[in-house]
């Protein structure tokens, strides 16, 4: 079985894969880089967090092979879903979790980040996003991704600020989610890991800021009532207040 972990971009969704990564561990489960070495997958799953990009058929064929072979590994997505996801879903071959955060920060994470990528000379997947304007389109088709997956079934949505500030409450929903016993003293070994301010060098809870409401501070009465326009009717579904 394939366990999907898909997000919002600087939302928590490094964190809630390494999270979810490791309480699957916990079950005797394959490392997906160990499975995207055994099968030459590397094409399909990049970054240190097997990020399978977009769910097409041809990706997705790829790596349901190993686990129609008996592994059960954790992969990582940020794209929205496609028939051949929503296929492998209802024939129990994958299990799907989707976290995302107000899009308001997502976007002042993402430009922060990518800025400070290029202070260092060293450019990531979001140091184009060099203005207000780049950073609001780049969120946007996020926010569309969203919409696509609050439609689906049989996938376990999650608020990064849920995770953040009702850690217990959320990690319970997570482990009953992927069908682990709570009392098991390796599984609550992880989450007591992965906690908020529990072990900051850990990776997976690297933070560079992770404050709910910074953008309020961060962008000018303009840019906000924009922010509020382009979003009008989003927030209220995603749980946020204007």
């Amino acid at each position: 079985m394939i366990v999907l972990s898909v997000g919002m971009p600087r939302a928590g969704s490094g964190w809630h894969y390494n999270l979810i990564h490791d309480l699957m561990k916990t079950t005797g489960c394959a490392d997906a880089r160990e499975i995207r070495e055994k099968y030459k997958l590397q094409k399909i799953l990049t970054e240190v967090n097997c990020n399978i990009g977009v769910l097409s058929p041809r990706r997705l064929a790829m790596a349901a092979l190993p686990a129609l072979m008996g592994n059960t590994f954790v992969i990582k997505a940020h794209a929205a879903p496609t028939n051949a996801s929503r296929l492998l879903s209802n024939l129990g071959l994958m299990r799907i979790t989707y976290i995302y955060r107000d899009p308001r920060d997502a976007m002042l994470s993402a430009f922060d980040f990518g800025q400070r990528a290029l202070e260092k000379g060293r450019p990531n997947a979001f140091s184009h996003l060099s203005t207000f304007e780049k950073s609001l389109d780049f969120i946007m088709d996020y926010v569309r991704i969203w919409e696509k997956w609050m439609a689906e079934k049989k996938v376990l949505v999650a608020r990064y600020e849920d995770l953040l500030m009702n850690y217990d409450a959320e990690s319970a929903r997570l482990v009953d989610y992927l069908k682990l016993d709570e009392t098991n003293p390796e599984v609550r070994a992880v989450i007591e890991r992965y906690r908020p301010g529990a072990n900051d060098g850990q990776q997976g809870l690297h933070f560079y800021k992770g404050k709910v409401g910074r953008f309020r501070d961060a962008y000018t009465t303009g840019q906000k009532e924009i922010l509020l326009d382009r979003l009008s009717g989003y927030l209220e579904r995603m749980g946020y207040e204007k």
